[in-house]
This record gives structure tokens, C-alpha cells and sequence, in this order.
């Protein structure tokens, strides 16, 4: 029973029902249960296989359903019917987070495809616990995303006097406290495998001397030892899998200044024996559009050397996915080229202005070669954008802000539930085909409907036990209602909503939705709960964001998140799933 002030002498009573079956569980229920008031294990594997949409399940997989749910529900088991479910036994199951989830927490894409072949889960300036102008630099938040499966850290590397080996981390011409560099490797090295074993890839933003680059290389290759990946030549022909690649490191950065010189010079060398003249120079670029520092290379030098050279390996060595930006405009930076690996930076604005005009040349780009883009440097406060420009595109490396939040950063989470969490989603194939006319993927392409997904929102439960009785409203219980929609390619991006259910902390909506979609394998679901203000301004109830691809038909429980993306422990919603 809750109570609400209205003011001084009165007072508001209001009870606070327990959750109950809905109308279409009532109806699977009495369905499978053939009438009955309890539903045996064999009904139950009927309902999995038939409704739920589990036709690998077994009769041992029902079996061990009813005992959790009699387990958790039934503590004294004299007074409960063995192996079978009552109505309220079996909404409960369907209502458990943890028996029933939306999708599944397996690794089960194929992983022998080259790293390439997948998006990454992506952080930007990895080390920084706030805003981007003053906030400090810390091992804590590149701990927390490891953690959270993010597989490509980025580090910001600048000389220091005080630091112990040279190197400070921080973003460069801010205010910033620093971080020493040796402290995020240790980091990332105890941390990077705790969520998942694939690759950890750490991308460099260097703006060093060559005796600093030394000590690096030096620092580098101590503390990853045997679990750092060595590229087989100085230019990467061909990528290794995440399957190959687990438990190991990769460096991506921009070779030295002195080694890209000497390239240079040779190719100038061998152009000029050949009667060619050299028409190209590399030019100085770097995510944060402030570095003068190092150069970008088109790697022409193939000599092969040790995949583990005795003795410290050279900072050159250790670079396993080249970076940068080549001179002569888009055209060129998105040039394919047979045996050459590299990775291209841009900007989130720069992004925009490739794919307006040249869109297919970047999905042909991301084919081969890494793409990563980063957030514009007027994103003081650690806010993100739309990363499904990027995806839809090909783009491996959406880097985000992971301290911020907001609809694009549960875009990122919900895209990185998939494939168990494992921080690597293999791109659709659409994104990897090339036609028999040399075609590829063109997202502003007029697509026919491929499927179209059904929602039904029946209703929610748990605020009641994560949150104040007065944190919505001070007088009466909160006026939930739910929005429902679809994040992907424009022409499937759509939000509908609710209505809104009023004084009750287990609102019923039972209501269904229709989202017909032309890219399913780029699309993904989005629900926020929020509650009815009059002023327009309603209090934020929850959220969660699904890849449409991963999920499990039925009806199922859908946990819900706060706006950092963090889980409730209590607040879910049951929800039914189904293709058509």
C-alpha cells in the first residue's frame, strides 16, 4: 500500500497489485495445459518449441525450467505439485529475466573471418572519466569498458618530464589531468579478457619523439610479452580472425616520422628507375585535427621479418594495422588497394560528407580495410551521434564516448548485446557482396520489405522496488507509458508509443505494433519507458535497445537500463516477438 500527501489533511491510499498473467498468457496457458490447472513438462516443451520459437529444445530443457521456477517460487516443496507449472508458476517463468531473456548470451557468429569482417566495439579517448575539456584521466573508466566488452581502446600519448617513463596519457591542449602510460597498459592487460577473449585492439594517437617511441615499444612489449601480436610484414597483406586472434593485442597507430621517410625514399627510388615521377606525399593528420605529429604511409616496403623478433622489437614492429589519411582528397583515402591493409580515421563530419557523395566507395572501402570513425572535437561534454551511419556503411570502429549517454550510446549497447557480448559482431553480408557487376551495398538504395517484425507491449513490473514511492510523482503513482521503435536505415527508422496507464506501478498497456523492415540485419529495437508529465517533461522510466536480428521469438522478459546503460534490478517488461 502506498500513501500520497495531498496537503496538509488529506491523504492518498493506493495498493500496489502484484503482477498478473495477461489475457494472451492466460490463453497459452490454458492452451498447452489442455484445459488444466497445471501444465506438466511435456506441455511446456510443446509451448518452447511451438510458441517460443526454441525447436532445439528438449524435454531435459523443460525439466529444468519447472525446477527453477518451482526452486525459486516454492521453497517448502511438500506443498507443491512436483513437475508441473500453475498459471501464476508459469507467468512467472515468463516474466524471469534470467530464465526468459529477449536474446541469447552465447558467442554464435562464425569467428575465422578476418577482423575486418566485423563491427568492434569501439571506445574514444578511453582513458577519460568526463567531459573532454577538464575532467581527469584514470585507468577506471578503460577498466569499466573492457569490462563492458569493448575490444579497441585508444590511448593519446604525449611526452612529460614527470612522468617515470616519459609518457603521459591525456587530451592534448586541454586541461586534462594526466595518466601515466605504463598504469593504462598494466590496466588493460589484467582487465582486457574478463568479459571476452577476442583481440584487444589499442589504437595510438602518437605525438612523440623517436627516443619516446622507443621506450614504448619498449614498455609495450614487456608488459604484453607473448600475448602481443606481431604483424608478418611491415605492411599487413591479409587479417587474422578473432578465433586466431584470441588473447592477444594489437597495436594500430602511424608508422614513425623516419620509417615513412625512408619509404618514401625508396618508392621515389624505384618510381625513378622505372621512368615514373613521384605524384604523392603523405600528409600530416590525426583524429583530434591538431596533431602535426606523425605521417600517414601507403606501406610499400613487404619484407617479411619474425612473427616474434628476438630481442625489443622496434616501435615499427609493433604496428600491426597501419593508420592515416593519405593526400589527395576522399577519392584517394578510399582507395582499395590488392595485399595493403590500413586504417582510415575520420571525423563524424567528414563520414557525412563521404557517404553523400561517395557512399559505395566506402562500404567497397570497409570491405577490405578498417574504417574508424570519431566524434567531432565540439563534443565537450562526451556526447556521441548516430553510429548507424557508420554501420550501414561498413565501418569496423564506431568510436564512442563510453563515460557519456543517451539514445546513440544505447544504440552502441544494443549493438554490442549481440553475439554474446563478446565486443564482435559479424557484418551482414550485404555489406560484404559485390555483384556481378562489380555493385555493392548502396544504403540510399529503394529496398522492398524483407520482413516485418510484430511487438506486442503487455506490460511492466518493478519500478515499485527500484525506485522512491515519490521519485515520478509526490501525490499519486506514476502514468507510465512505453515508446517502441526502430533504429536503422532511414527507411526503416520509426518510433510509436503507448497509451499512457494512470496511478499504477504495473501498468498494462497490451498493445501490438507492426514495423516493416527492408535491412533487418542493421536494425535495432528500441524501448523507453517513460512517465506522463503535463508539462511535457516526463521522468525517465528505463530503457533497452536489441539487435532485431538476435531476437528470440515469443513472448518474452526485457530487462530494462538507466540512461548510463546500466541494469535495473528489478524493472522489466513482458514483451511478445514475432516475424512475419
Amino acid at each position: 500500500m502506498g500513501t500520497y500527501r495531498m496537503c496538509v489533511c488529506f491523504t492518498r491510499k493506493f495498493k500496489i497489485k502484484e503482477s498478473e498473467p495477461p489475457p494472451d498468457v492466460k490463453e497459452a496457458f490454458n492452451k498447452y495445459a489442455e484445459g488444466g490447472n497445471y501444465m506438466t513438462e511435456e506441455q511446456l516443451h510443446r509451448f518452447l518449441v511451438e510458441v517460443q520459437g526454441e525447436t532445439g529444445a528438449s524435454i531435459s530443457d523443460a525439466v529444468r525450467v519447472v525446477e527453477q521456477v518451482l526452486q525459486k517460487r516454492h521453497h517448502i516443496s511438500k506443498y507443491t505439485r512436483k513437475h508441473t507449472l500453475s498459471l501464476d508458476d508459469f507467468h512467472h517463468y515468463l516474466f524471469s529475466m534470467e530464465l526468459n531473456p529477449p536474446i541469447g548470451d552465447e558467442v554464435h557468429q562464425d569467428m575465422t573471418a578476418p577482423v575486418s569482417n566485423y563491427f568492434i566495439y569501439t571506445g574514444h579517448n578511453s582513458y577519460l572519466t568526463g567531459n573532454q575539456l577538464n575532467s581527469d584521466c584514470s585507468v577506471l573508466p578503460i577498466i569499466k569498458a573492457l569490462k563492458r566488452g569493448v575490444r579497441v581502446v585508444e590511448l593519446d600519448l604525449w611526452p612529460n618530464n614527470d612522468a617515470e617513463d616519459g609518457v603521459h596519457v591525456y587530451h592534448g591542449w586541454t586541461l586534462t589531468t594526466p595518466v601515466e602510460l605504463i598504469e593504462c597498459l598494466k590496466s588493460i592487460k589484467e582487465h582486457a579478457f574478463s568479459s571476452s577473449p577476442y583481440p584487444v585492439i589499442i589504437t595510438l594517437e602518437d605525438h612523440l619523439t623517436a627516443d619516446l617511441q622507443a621506450k614504448v615499444a619498449q614498455l609495450i612489449t614487456q608488459t604484453f610479452e607473448d600475448m602481443l601480436f606481431y604483424p608478418e610484414s611491415e605492411c599487413l597483406k591479409e587479417l587474422h580472425s578473432p578465433e586466431e586472434l584470441k588473447y592477444r593485442f594489437i597495436i594500430s597507430t602511424k608508422p614513425p616520422k623516419e620509417f615513412l621517410q625512408a619509404k618514401s625514399s625508396k618508392e621515389k627510388k624505384e618510381k625513378s628507375l622505372k621512368g615514373k615521377d613521384s605524384d604523392e606525399q603523405d600528409d600530416d593528420t590525426s583524429d583530434s585535427d591538431s596533431s602535426q605529429h606523425n605521417q600517414d604511409d601507403e606501406d610499400h616496403d613487404d619484407s617479411d621479418h619474425d612473427s616474434r623478433p628476438p630481442g625489443p622489437c622496434p616501435y615499427k614492429c609493433l604496428i600491426a594495422i597501419h593508420a592515416g589519411k593519405p593526400k589527395g582528397g576522399l577519392k584517394e583515402a578510399l582507395k582499395v588497394e590488392l595485399n595493403k591493409v590500413r586504417r582510415l580515421s575520420l571525423s563524424e563530419q567528414a563520414l557525412e560528407k563521404a557517404v553523400s557523395s561517395n557512399g559505395t566507395d566506402v562500404v567497397r572501402f570497409t570491405q577490405s580495410n578498417f574504417l574508424r570513425v570519431y566524434p567531432k572535437g565540439t563534443r565537450f561534454n562526451s556526447s556521441n551521434y548516430n553510429p548507424l551511419i557508420g554501420w550501414t556503411h561498413g565501418a569496423q570502429m564506431v568510436a564512442f564516448n563510453m563515460q557519456g549517454y543517451g539514445k546513440y550510446l544505447w544504440l552502441m549497447h544494443g549493438m554490442f548485446r549481440s553475439n554474446g557480448g563478446c565486443g564482435y559482431v559479424r557484418k551482414p553480408d550485404l555489406l560484404m557482396k559485390v555483384g556481378p557487376n562489380n555493385e555493392v551495398f548502396d544504403p540510399k538504395a529503394n529496398l522492398q520489405v524483407k520482413t516485418t517484425l510484430k511487438v506486442k507491449v503487455y506490460m511492466g513490473d518493478g519500478w515499485h522496488l527500484d525506485f522512491k514511492q515519490t521519485h515520478f510523482d509526490q501525490f499519486s503513482p506514476p502514468d507510465f507509458y512505453t515508446k517502441v521503435g526502430i533504429a536503422g536505415v532511414p527507411a526503416d527508422t520509426i518510433m510509436k508509443e503507448t497509451k499512457k496507464i494512470e496511478d499504477d506501478w504495473t501498468p498494462v498497456w497490451d498493445q501490438e505494433f507492426t514495423f516493416p523492415l527492408t535491412v533487418p540485419e542493421l536494425a535495432l529495437l528500441r524501448v523507453v519507458v517513460h512517465e506522463y508529465d503535463m508539462s511535457g517533461k516526463g521522468d525517465f522510466g528505463g530503457q533497452t535497445c536489441l539487435p532485431v536480428w538476435e531476437l528470440r521469438p515469443g513472448i518474452r522478459a526485457v530487462p530494462l537500463f538507466n540512461r548510463r546503460g546500466e541494469k535495473y534490478n528489478s524493472v522489466r517488461l513482458l514483451m511478445r516477438f514475432e516475424f512475419v
